[in-house]
């Protein structure tokens, strides 16, 4: 039986990534939500997710003692980042004066800023980044499996990620200017968009996840 354990930090939304991941298991899998040490080091396969500030972010996973826990699982199994839970990936974040982070990925994450302008159109682009956007396949990857090239995914943001090792993206969309959308190296994988709240091809992304050797 394969466990996949959800890390509660006390950021993320919780219920519709745990429920997503229920839907998409192999029979026998069990899907757990936990702030335990133990428990995400027990796991086959660990989902990190998040939402809100990153200073908030770190905070609470240093409140909730499970910084160390999401390294070695970074490190060792098959690892899920979502949305803030790619973005403490990086080294550093210039959200809330600036914060480090876990830097697992070495790099930064960016503001879009308030002058954001449609590449096409030149019309203001409204900040966060919110709703429906393609996603690039920049890299073959078993978590695309199953999902067409330009798939549209849901996101909601401010900041990007601009790793230092351009080799790292999997993944790419556009708001006003080409973003890195999804990351890979080994064992991890971490998107800025929502798998849990991008209905066929998110639950497609979860599924592969949820299967996925490495």
């Amino acid at each position: 039986m394969t466990t996949i354990a959800v890390i509660d930090y006390g950021m993320g939304n919780l219920r519709s990534v745990s429920k997503a991941m229920e839907h998409v298991v192999a029979k026998g899998d069990k899907v757990i939500v936990t702030d335990d040490p133990a428990k995400i080091r027990a796991a086959s396969r660990v989902v990190f997710p998040g939402q809100g500030a990153a200073k908030d972010c770190m905070a609470q996973l240093a409140q909730h003692k499970v910084i160390e826990a999401v390294m070695e699982a970074a490190a060792e199994k098959p690892f899920l980042g979502i949305c803030m839970g790619l973005q403490v990936l990086l080294s550093h974040s210039e959200e809330n004066g600036g914060i480090d982070c876990l830097d697992l990925f070495s790099g930064k994450v960016r503001f879009f800023g308030q002058e954001l302008y449609d590449t096409d159109s030149n019309e203001r682009l409204k900040i966060p980044h919110m709703g429906w956007n393609r996603v690039t396949q920049q890299q073959p990857h078993p978590l695309w499996q199953g999902i067409e090239d330009e798939a549209r995914f849901y996101f909601v943001h401010s900041y990007f990620v601009e790793p230092d090792d351009e080799s790292l993206r999997v993944g790419s969309s556009v708001y006003g200017e080409r973003f890195a959308s999804a990351l890979a190296r080994e064992n991890v994988f971490a998107c800025q968009f929502h798998p849990e709240k991008s209905a066929h091809d998110g639950l497609q992304l979860l599924h592969n996840f949820a299967r996925w050797q490495v």
